[in-house]
C-alpha cells in the first residue's frame, strides 16, 4: 500500500476525478485499485467499502460546492445573494458532473450532523433567505424549492434536454429571478 502512496484523502480525490471523468456510477473499489495498482482488498485498509467510499465523496464534493458557493454569495443578500449561489451551484454542477450527482445521493443523516460542510452548506443557504424574511416551516419549503429547481434545471441542462433554440443561460436567469419573485412574496404558514 505505501508504495503506491494510498491514503483516505487520495483515494477520494482519485473517486472525485474518477467521477468527473466516467461517471458516478462508474466510482467501484475495483476501478480504484486499478489506479493506483493495488488489489481491491487492500483499499479497505481506507475505506469500508463502497458505500463508505461514495459517502466521502459526497462530503468531499458537497464541500468544494458550499466553498463556491460561500465564496460567491460573501457581502451579498437578498437577490444578489440569491444570484451568486444559484450560478455558483450550476456552474458547479456542469464542471463536476460526477462530483455533483454524488453530492445528490442519499447520506446518513448522524455523518450530515456531524459534517462541517454540510453544517456550512445550511447555514449560507439558512442565511440567505433570512434576508427575504423567511422563518420555519417556510425556511425548509424554501430550501425545498431552491434544490429541487436548481437540480432539475441542472440535469435537464446536463442530459441536453433543453431543445427549444432558446439560449439555456437566459432561461436560467429568468427562471433564478422568478424565484427572487417567489421568495419576495412568499406565502407564509400561518
Amino acid at each position: 500500500m505505501a508504495r503506491a502512496g494510498v491514503t483516505v484523502d487520495r483515494l477520494v480525490a482519485a473517486a472525485a476525478e474518477l467521477a468527473d471523468e466516467a461517471g458516478f456510477e462508474q466510482v467501484t473499489l475495483s476501478a480504484l485499485a486499478r489506479h493506483f495498482g493495488v488489489k481491491d482488498a487492500s483499499l479497505y485498509a481506507h475505506v469500508r467499502g463502497l458505500n463508505d467510499l461514495r459517502t466521502r465523496l459526497a462530503l468531499y464534493a458537497g464541500g468544494e460546492l458550499v466553498d463556491r458557493i460561500a465564496e460567491a454569495v460573501a457581502g451579498r443578500a437578498g437577490k444578489d445573494a440569491l444570484v451568486a449561489f444559484a450560478n455558483a451551484y450550476r456552474e458547479y454542477a456542469l464542471a463536476h458532473p460526477g462530483r455533483y450527482a454524488a453530492t445528490q445521493i442519499r447520506i446518513d443523516q448522524d455523518l450530515v450532523a456531524g459534517s462541517p460542510a454540510m453544517r456550512r452548506t445550511a447555514d449560507i443557504t439558512y442565511g440567505m433567505l433570512r434576508a427575504y424574511g423567511l422563518a420555519e416551516p417556510d425556511l425548509t419549503d424554501a430550501v425545498r424549492l431552491l434544490r429541487s429547481t436548481f437540480h432539475g434545471y441542472c440535469a435537464l441542462e446536463a442530459a441536453g434536454g433543453f431543445g427549444a433554440p432558446r439560449d439555456v443561460r437566459r432561461s436560467w436567469d429568468r427562471a433564478v429571478q422568478a424565484l427572487h419573485v417567489a421568495l419576495e412574496n412568499w406565502p407564509r404558514e400561518g
